[in-house]
């Protein structure tokens, strides 16, 4: 509001839609630089994600391929399949936390605009 009572005209409107719309831009900028962690299996496999959720690196700890902790090699697989999952899963929703928090008080700004992913 324009103080005095006034509405805010339609170029002050689009001034504040392109500004949030910057700020937007530059909030998904540093969610893409910015790498988000998870693990499983106690750390032996840890995923590392950006910001936006692309898986940007993996280390499988030796422990977690020992061949004598499996009766078998196919149980073997399976299992690392699973902690894989497990890591990559983590670090997507500590990603997930992290786009609520950068993103999160820009929606309110935009008053939480449908089709918005946040």
């Amino acid at each position: 509001m324009i103080p005095g009572g006034g509405q805010p005209n339609m170029q002050e409107l689009l001034q504040q839609a392109q500004k949030m719309q910057q700020d937007l831009a530059r909030a998904q900028e540093e969610l893409a630089a910015t790498l988000v962690d998870g693990q499983a299996g106690g750390g032996l496999v840890k995923a590392t994600v950006n910001g936006s959720g692309e898986l940007r690196g993996l280390v499988i700890d030796p422990k977690a391929v020992d061949p004598e902790a499996a009766s078998s090699l196919q149980e073997l697989g399976e299992t690392l399949a699973d902690l894989v999952v497990a890591a990559v899963h983590a670090a997507n929703e500590n990603a997930q936390q992290l786009q609520q928090e950068k993103l999160g008080p820009l929606a309110q700004g935009l008053g939480g605009m449908p089709g918005l992913p946040f």
